[in-house]
């Protein structure tokens, strides 16, 4: 039976990741470090303060909960937000760069597995940690640094759509690979092409089913709107889940065939609450799932990752600058910006967790995830400066002056 102090543990927990919250905004930084932090702080090795547990023992249960459901409003959020359309209409340029980013930093997963001599089913959890930018930080670091207009910010955007079709298609195979517990190549094959087979089938149905939908969201009652929408989401991520689909994907794709909603507005408004309170709960219960004290070992490997991430995303920065007609300069802009990673990273972690995997990978994304998440939004701001430094400034090539008298001879310098 829960302890009658159920409900302090759990208003004490919003309210120090509400706390934590303030602060990182105080300090204009980037909000996910900081909820897993305090989780991890508080944790497993927390005092006890009277009645208050600060391990959150009793309420850990609820908080996880709270954080599954986080998962599913950002994946629901990122599906309503996502269009093939707009990734199709981005141009060439987009598509190229996306490609390059995605290898390079898949190929960087294999390479940092095969060096921490991981068995294949780990090796692929961390190649998509290492490929998942985070949606959520870089578009935060661009929203406080006024970039959102600046030429570059749309390759960087067409990018991170590119990085989310990716990650869903490598949801999708983890989950035939890892969730089903079995070891037969045809049978992780079977459910990777279910997988696949729910997606498409989901996507050309349900876009047929929108008109439908429609009209049940015409009620005027906020209360009947909030329900059919919460109805759709969790019995689209309930049944991918029952089909060995991980229930993200089942999100995602409910997200993306409430899209092409003529009430898309309104859906966005609606859930967006529900995203950043869920959200931040599910950073602050994966850090009470983590005991800092088992983080020494991934250290070493997490903070070599970090660096060949950085080094990679800068080199697919350039290719996006040259394929955009861009000058050289923006590689950095694009490159530190991508670099960072965050609740993705997480979600591809805790299949692994899910699946029984070695440890040593939710230690890794810790270190991994809170060294980039604190990296790449400084490293944003002072891209220019860098650039400068090591590169010097552009030449400004001097405007020609006409005099009067090539003026009237017809003649130009």
């Amino acid at each position: 039976m829960p302890s009658h102090t159920l409900i302090l543990e759990i208003g004490i927990a919003v309210g120090l990741v509400a706390f934590v919250g303030l602060i990182a905004n105080k300090l204009k930084f980037s909000v996910i470090p900081f909820f897993i932090l305090i989780g991890m702080v508080l944790g497993q090795h927390a005092p006890q303060i009277g009645h208050i547990d600060l391990t959150f023992t009793e309420s850990k249960p609820f908080i996880d909960f709270m954080g599954r459901l986080g998962v599913l409003f950002l994946l629901f959020y990122l599906g309503l937000e996502f269009s093939v359309g707009r990734l199709i209409k981005s141009g060439k340029s987009i598509v190229t760069g996306g490609t390059v980013y995605v290898l390079l930093n898949f190929v960087s997963g294999l390479l940092i597995g095969w060096m921490m001599d991981l068995p294949f089913k780990e090796m692929m959890v961390l190649c998509g940690i290492m490929t998942s930018s985070s949606t959520a930080i870089v578009a935060k670091v661009l929203t406080d640094l006024k970039r959102t207009a600046n030429p570059e910010t749309e390759v960087i955007m067409g990018m991170i759509m590119f990085d989310d079709l990716f990650i869903a298609m490598h949801i999708s195979f983890l989950s035939g690979l890892i969730l089903t517990g079995s070891s037969s190549f045809w049978t992780v094959a079977g459910t990777s092409l279910l997988a696949l087979g729910f997606i498409l089938t989901f996507l050309i149905l349900g876009r047929k089913l929108v008109p439908a939908i429609d009209k049940l969201l015409q009620v005027k009652s906020s209360e009947l709107f909030v329900l059919v929408i919460f109805a759709l989401l969790f019995i689209t991520a309930g049944f991918s889940e029952t089909i060995h689909v991980a229930e993200a994907i089942g999100a995602l794709m409910a997200g993306l065939v409430l899209a092409d909603s003529q009430y898309i507005k309104k859906i966005e408004a609606m859930v967006l609450p529900y995203k950043d309170f869920f959200g931040a709960m599910f950073f602050f219960s994966f850090g009470l799932s983590i005991d800092i004290l088992s983080l020494g070992g991934a250290v070493l490997w997490a903070s070599i990752a970090a660096l060949v991430t950085i080094l990679g995303n800068l080199a697919s920065g350039y290719f996006a600058a040259r394929f955009s007609g861009m000058k050289n300069k923006t590689a950095f802009d694009i490159g530190f910006t991508l670099s960072a990673r965050g609740e993705f990273s997480i979600i591809m972690a805790n299949i692994g967790k899910a699946g029984g995997l070695l440890p040593v990978i939710q230690s890794f994304v810790v270190v991994y995830v809170l060294i980039l998440s604190i990296l790449s939004p400084l490293l944003t701001k002072e891209s220019r400066n860098l650039w400068t430094k090591l590169f010097g400034k552009d030449e400004i090539k001097p405007k020609t002056i006409k005099r009067l008298s090539d003026l009237e001879s017809g003649q130009t310098l």
